[in-house]
């Protein structure tokens, strides 16, 4: 069978979030993680656990070695180092959902989401942010997480993270959370009707 009579094969899609810290996207991501037909890819860092994060469900948590040995092995389809700490996308499960026919969704920085972006063209690119910088400097205080020094960086953070907003398709401001699920969702089965031009995995 020729290539131009075969049957468009039905592809996933990368969908890239990021946010600042504060932002959201973390309650966002796990409420779309709930909804049927979707992946939450899980990174690997090298940062140790916080109260009540488990092994294998907010990352997968290992030493420095073992990190870089995998950066050797080519295992990751981004990494980065961020405040001191490796973080990197498992590229076989990402691979492994898009072939199966469901959605992916990375929550990643945004230098993470440039390298994606390189790796998987057709990646939706969606950026998660507060109504303002006061309104995050606010929530980032009532979360209660991190010291006064820490909350300064993260809105120094912010600031240059908002520099890389004209190379994401969508911003999704996060007054409600269920408001802004319901936008991701929206945004995310639009994507069906998309034609993609990606060859990767077509036979």
């Amino acid at each position: 069978m020729n290539k131009v009579d075969s049957p468009i094969q039905s592809l996933g899609n990368v969908v890239v979030i990021s946010a600042p810290s504060g932002a959201g996207k973390t309650s966002i991501c796990d409420a779309i993680a709930r909804s049927d037909g979707a992946v939450y890819s899980v990174s690997y860092t090298t940062r140790s656990p916080r109260q009540g994060e488990k092994n294998g469900k907010e990352y997968f948590f290992v030493d420095e070695s073992n990190f870089k040995k995998m950066i050797k092995s080519d295992k990751f389809a981004e990494w980065a180092k961020v405040h001191g700490n490796y973080y990197g996308t498992p590229r076989e499960l990402l691979d492994k959902t898009l072939k199966s026919g469901k959605n992916i969704f990375l929550e990643i920085d945004v230098r993470g989401g440039m390298n994606i972006k390189k790796q998987y063209p057709q990646a939706c690119m969606i950026f998660i942010m507060a109504p303002d910088l006061k309104t995050l400097e606010k929530r980032l205080v009532v979360r209660n997480k991190d010291r006064k020094e820490t909350i300064n960086i993260r809105l120094n953070n912010a600031k240059k993270e908002l520099t890389y907003l004209h190379k994401y398709e969508y911003l999704v401001v996060n007054r409600k959370l269920k408001d802004s699920v319901v936008a991701i969702k929206t945004i995310v089965k639009s994507l069906e009707y998309k034609i993609k031009k990606d060859q990767r995995y077509f036979d």
